[in-house]
């Protein structure tokens, strides 16, 4: 088809082709599995197949938030990391997947203890719930650890002026996987049973292990001279993480991408419940719903590429994407009053549109910015801010929701209507804080989503 129409395409050198970076890119195959089947699959069955209470699970599926703010922590970690092979990231690939595995291994059985399906066995309840919460945090843990050291492994095998586009691919790989593993989901659990439970989450495991380890292998270079100590001080992590905020705006851009995330993440815990008991879907069409907003996703992120290598503002195409959400998040909340389905497909497909438009640009943002020898650090701050604002999100949406329809009490929807209210609210909030940097932004030819395109004109 051609690099016009293969986004990213150009990223590819004669010494990292294509096919390489594609294989690297698997282990965001298996992030966008573990995305889709705590925030979406799991999240319907444990609410609606077992009866669990919807604030446990949305506190139970938002424990990796525990981990998320250690994400700037992994990415300084793997730059200064030092063994005797000299790997810096594969370590902490490898380490994750491990986690996210013994974590698989035992969630579905935790999960149907905690739903009371133990009794039989005489299986306190508790141990259900202590169990799960382990499993959740295990699983989260390991994928921000994957995903971090990925990230900055990529970043590390292509130049530096080809970065946003690598990191852009990995996202949209990412988006990839979830919709494929949405899909998959949705099809095992047709017919639901506890048994079909148990063999998809095992499944996922496997498939983790499985794709971690073909996308890390013969990646890295060794060099085992990294793991010789320095004679010059290296920088602490507190000196890294100051040197790292004295940038330009570098607070202000991070409450953006907190803010904005927040605002966009609200409404993925209550997804499916809301398609499920507001709209009447059956489960794998509630499933489905999330690969609609992964697929919504993948076409901002081909839009915010096209336009940022244009020469758009990056600061406007942040803005973009938090107008876009507006209009989504109003279709779904008429899409009950007028049950018109049509109108909440396209809803959430705008959503998830505006939401990839934002996180690429504020993705691209923090990487044009990043130290040359910070990328990991870059990478895992922005991770930080954006994992923890989501895992916020989820756990605040079913608590919420709870909350409205107790204090409303008008009807199912009413505390669904409360969340999508308050997630316009907060995009609205981000628009009006992204507009001083609007204002203040100036073209800066050659870079990417800040100045005039490459061989192009501005």
């Amino acid at each position: 088809m051609g690099p016009r129409w293969l986004p990213f395409a150009d990223v590819a050198t004669p010494d990292l082709p294509l096919s390489r970076l594609l294989r690297l890119s698997l282990f965001q195959i298996s992030v966008g599995m573990t995305m889709v089947l705590l925030v979406g699959t799991l999240n319907r069955v444990m609410i609606v197949e077992l009866g669990v209470a919807t604030s446990l699970v949305a506190l139970m599926i938002a424990l990796p938030i525990v981990f998320a703010p250690f994400r700037a922590i992994i990415g300084f970690s793997s730059d200064h990391h030092r063994s005797e092979l000299g790997w810096r990231r594969v370590p902490f690939i490898w380490k994750g997947t491990m986690w996210q595995f013994c974590g698989y291994a035992f969630m579905p059985f935790a999960i149907l203890v905690l739903a009371g399906k133990g009794e039989s066995h005489r299986i306190p309840e508790w141990i259900g719930v202590v169990s799960a919460a382990v499993a959740f945090l295990a699983v989260g843990a390991g994928m921000h650890t994957v995903q971090t050291a990925g990230l900055a492994l990529a970043t590390d095998l292509t130049p530096k002026e080809a970065h946003p586009k690598v990191v852009g691919l990995m996202y949209v790989t990412l988006l990839i996987g979830m919709m494929g593993s949405a899909l998959l989901f949705g099809i095992a659990l047709e017919d639901y049973i506890h048994a079909r439970l148990v063999g998809v989450i095992q499944g996922t495991a496997l498939a983790t292990l499985t794709l971690n380890v073909i996308a890390m292998w013969k990646q890295e270079t060794r060099r085992p001279a990294r793991h010789q100590p320095k004679r010059e001080r290296e920088p602490s992590f507190r000196e890294s993480w100051a040197a790292f905020l004295e940038g330009d705006h570098a607070r202000r851009r991070l409450v953006i991408v907190g803010l904005g995330t927040l605002a966009f993440g609200l409404s993925e815990v209550i997804l499916e419940p809301f398609g499920g008991q507001v709209m009447g879907m059956e489960v794998s069409s509630t499933t489905k719903l999330t690969a609609l907003l992964a697929f919504g996703g993948l076409c901002g992120f081909g839009y915010a590429s096209r336009i940022l290598r244009r020469g758009s503002d990056v600061q406007r195409v942040t803005q973009l994407g938090a107008v876009l959400g507006i209009p989504g998040f109003v279709m779904v909340l008429a899409s009950p009053v007028t049950g018109l389905m049509p109108l909440f497909l396209v809803g959430n497909f705008l959503v998830g549109f505006g939401g990839a438009i934002f996180g690429h640009a504020t993705l691209t943002d923090t990487m044009n910015r990043a130290p040359d020898d910070q990328v990991g650090l870059a990478l895992g701050a922005w991770g930080a801010v954006q994992a923890t604002a989501a895992g916020t999100a989820m756990a605040l949406s079913g608590i919420l929701r709870d909350l409205f329809d107790e204090v409303l009490g008008s009807g199912t929807a009413a505390g669904y209507n409360a969340v999508y209210v308050l997630e316009l609210v907060l995009l609205v909030a981000t628009i009006v804080i992204t507009a001083p940097l609007v204002r203040s932004a100036a073209p800066r030819p050659g870079v990417y989503g800040g100045g005039a395109p490459e061989g192009g004109r501005a």
